[in-house]
């Protein structure tokens, strides 16, 4: 049972997605709230642990900022789903940036949301046309300047494949792949896109055309 926080300040949407989850039978909603602050004070309060996946609302009504919500909510130990109109790329970009796993519009149909929630809590990528959209809106985003050895062997590695199959392939030592894993873990923080797992270096493939879709049957996402 995946367990679900809805912060969102229409508690008609809450109403919705809660009845939802309860149908699906598969997601429990812990949480349900109007702000981050709230929910991180319920966290302190009831001792409970953090909610596998966050569905968030892109703009709040407590003037906080997504990037501040987002951030403390990963920070927090959740996966962040945006769920949103969607009618602001720069605050969708902005979301993704800051650690979101994906955006969903708020014109989907409930079920894609659940499905999304299944998705992120697998720890699988969520990539659909609203996230695509976000991304291919500005080219500034998907820029960590990587150079061609080092988007292949991120392509490889983000693809599955365990580092040493990686070099194998590449045919370089074992030290020069994990090196240049580094370098690109390095690159995206300096440009505020941080990936400290494998699933995030899956996501900045993705983002930056590297990597179209996961390749069926991969090697999964452990670090090796």
């Amino acid at each position: 049972m995946t367990r679900v926080a809805l912060i969102d300040d229409h508690e008609s949407v809450r109403l919705g997605l809660t009845a939802a989850c309860l149908r699906a039978g598969s997601a429990e909603v812990v949480f349900s709230g109007s702000s981050v602050g709230e929910y991180l004070d319920w966290r302190v309060f009831s001792k409970s642990p953090p909610a596998d996946v966050v569905v968030l609302d892109l703009t709040l009504g407590d003037g906080t900022t997504v990037t501040e919500n987002v951030h403390n909510l990963v920070r927090d130990g959740s996966s962040v789903i945006i769920h949103s109109v969607a009618d602001r790329p720069a605050a969708v970009r902005e979301a993704l940036a800051a650690g979101a796993a994906g955006v969903v519009s708020k014109s989907s149909p409930i079920d894609d949301v659940i499905a999304a929630v299944r998705t992120v809590a697998a720890g699988e990528v969520l990539n659909n046309v609203e996230w695509a959209s976000a991304v291919e809106g500005d080219r500034a985003f998907a820029d960590a300047q990587l150079s061609t050895r080092e988007r292949e062997v991120l392509r490889l590695y983000a693809a599955g494949l365990p580092l040493k199959v990686v070099a194998e392939r590449l045919g370089v030592a074992y030290s020069t792949a994990k090196e240049n894993i580094t370098r690109v873990r390095v690159k995206y923080v300096e440009v505020g896109r941080p990936a400290p797992t494998k699933v995030d270096l899956l996501r900045r493939a993705m983002e930056d055309g590297i990597l179209a879709e996961p390749e069926a049957g991969g090697a999964g996402v452990q670090e090796r």
